[in-house]
């Protein structure tokens, strides 16, 4: 099973169109037909459902698909290490992050590693925190920037920071005032939330079940900036890290909660199991190592 096949279907299998997946690998239309057919006959089965244009992934492709990457991971990464052996200072590292720190903490983080190895390149993905640990455990990333902390007993953890939660309230909202609250004192109104799946979700859910309370929810979003915006137009409360400077919503009051466990722990997780390259250990030392008080 030749290695250019395996990486041709992973990128046919991401794009799901022959036209745009020979643009993106630089090759024609027949060539990675014929790659495909290869692979369909040593595999012994077809790989993709022909809808119309499309090509859409069958029970065969995912399953291909899942080693597939999982192979080429292992490759690159020997492929990676090996670089990395002959020059420390040099190689790529995938880290992910939350959307919320991707304004500060990642490219803080990066900033700084950056002025001791100014040749080592970064592969930067973005995703939710219940995506992250997956990413990890996958291969997909070599570390990421979460939190809270992964429940994943084969991921390894280090605290970067601590965040403070805060109360989101319209100007005009009973509340918006005060310097401190307590999450009691907004139980009976409606709540905007995150999806159940997110991380700051389990916390708030946390901090409420903590007074008692089972709050109405009157939204669900999948970002943070629109829980601000729903609840600085009236539309219910949400809670939220404190925001960075110029970052919070002019139109909103963000109130510190007083409840002992209203803050979000953010830190770096990594794989134990699966060998890191030089260049991958060097920045999650420097993490590890490192004062962020300051940030």
């Amino acid at each position: 099973m030749s290695l250019d096949d395996l990486d041709w279907f992973v990128t046919l299998a991401d794009t799901q169109n022959m036209t745009r997946a020979a643009e993106r690998l630089h090759t024609t239309q027949p060539t990675l037909s014929r790659s495909l057919a290869r692979l369909e006959q040593e595999i012994g089965a077809p790989l993709f459902d022909r809808v119309g244009r499309r090509l859409r992934l069958n029970q065969s492709g995912q399953v291909l698909l899942i080693h597939a990457r999982r192979s080429l991971f292992e490759l690159r990464s020997a492929s990676d290490h090996i670089r990395s052996l002959r020059d420390p200072d040099r190689g790529t590292v995938r880290l992910s992050f939350l959307h919320s720190v991707a304004t500060w903490l990642a490219p803080e983080l990066i900033r700084d590693f950056r002025a001791r190895a100014p040749q080592v390149q970064f592969t930067l993905t973005q995703a939710a925190s219940y995506e992250l640990a997956a990413l990890v455990t996958d291969g997909a990333v070599d570390l990421a920037v979460t939190g809270p902390r992964p429940d994943d007993p084969d991921l390894g953890w280090h605290e970067i920071h601590r965040e403070e939660l805060c109360l989101v309230v319209p100007r005009d909202h009973r509340l918006a005032d005060r310097d401190r609250v307590g999450i009691a004192e907004a139980a009976d109104e409606p709540f905007i939330m995150l999806g159940s799946s997110f991380g700051l979700r389990r916390l708030t859910d946390e901090l409420l079940a903590r007074v008692g309370a089972e709050p109405t929810i009157a939204f669900e979003s999948a970002e943070i900036p629109t829980m601000e915006s729903l609840a600085a137009a009236g539309l219910g409360v949400t809670v939220v890290p404190r925001p960075r400077p110029h970052r919070a919503d002019p139109n909103a009051a963000y109130i510190p909660l007083t409840d002992d466990a209203a803050q979000r722990v953010l830190g770096l997780v990594w794989p134990l199991s699966r060998p890191e390259s030089p260049v991958v250990e060097r920045f999650r030392l420097f993490v590890v190592a490192a004062e962020w008080a300051s940030l």
